[in-house]
């Protein structure tokens, strides 16, 4: 029609995104008594929110009354957060630091919130370690340990509380993003990562269901979100929009809480994701024209 194309790109972008939104809502609405009753009092753990998306998760867990579990590396923005929790709603809500590069603090974490709320109704893995947005010089060291953080701990922890999410019937809600779809320059080492959690947690997924498990698992694909750590590496450089912390992070728990297997954030990743088997010269040029400089 003439008067859509007439619209700028960028409110058709916005509304484009608002009808997933809509969709998303209507699907956690029409169930949504059943939905949120399914979230008050759940036994909680989310990796990663001290900031970001894993805060904004958090918070809105609280209002919805679970019990939660928060864990990162710095210990006094965790405190912050556990008070926030506390007011919005929470029933409970704990945290405990932790290094996920160590061999033993991913363990220790999942034990920590097995004993402190009986039980888990919804591990969510959400936490990343930082990498340089840069050409890649070589160093396997920071691949090494990207890996350890990014990738095997979310296995060990996974692995740790997998008894106790089939005891409830529990969901393993996985963060990973476009960028574990297609790969992208100037961050090859989480790339990576990205692409081995979605191997290994699309594998599972499939044993799990050939086990006839009670454990659900969501994968979530995210595009550019606006978190403070994503935006100050790519401010100014990249014409990609960046979309709400806020609203991902709620998409990402209705996923879990609906048990659906993937959710794709904003609604355009998940043609992104097509159109590199369908369209690989043009989405190559897209990728490396996306950028206005090259370090």
């Amino acid at each position: 029609m003439q008067i859509f194309e007439d619209i700028s790109p960028k409110i058709q972008e916005a509304v484009y995104n608002q009808v997933l939104i809509l969709g998303l809502d209507i699907m956690w609405n029409f169930g949504q008594e059943k939905n949120e009753e399914s979230l008050r009092g759940a036994r909680v753990l989310v990796t990663g929110a001290s900031t970001g998306i894993g805060e904004h998760m958090a918070y809105h867990y609280a209002r919805f009354g679970a019990q939660i579990v928060i864990t990162a590396r710095r210990e006094k923005m965790l405190q912050q957060v556990v008070e926030k929790c506390l007011s919005l709603g929470a029933q409970k809500a704990l945290y405990v630091a932790a290094d996920m590069a160590s061999e033993s603090d991913p363990d220790n974490v999942v034990e920590f919130a097995l004993e402190k709320l009986g039980g888990l109704d919804y591990l969510v893995l959400n936490h990343i370690g930082p990498s340089p947005f840069t050409m890649w010089k070589g160093d396997i060291e920071h691949v090494r340990w990207l890996m350890k953080v990014n990738f095997f701990s979310y296995v060990q922890m996974a692995w740790k509380a997998l008894d106790a999410l089939e005891q409830s019937k529990g969901s393993l809600v996985i963060v990973s993003s476009l960028l574990g779809k297609m790969p992208s320059p100037f961050v090859a080492p989480y790339t990576s990562t990205k692409f081995a959690l979605n191997g290994f947690f699309g594998a599972l997924y499939h044993e799990l269901s050939m086990k006839k498990s009670n454990v659900s698992i969501s994968v979530c694909t995210l595009g550019l979100i606006d978190t403070d750590s994503a935006m100050e590496k790519v401010r100014g450089i990249t014409s990609v929009p960046a979309y709400p912390a806020t609203d991902a992070a709620l998409n990402i728990i209705i996923t879990g809480a609906t048990r659906q297997q993937e959710l794709f954030y904003p609604w355009f990743t998940h043609i992104v994701t097509l159109s590199k088997d369908w369209f690989p010269s043009f989405t190559n040029y897209f990728i490396q024209n996306s950028y206005s400089y090259i370090p």
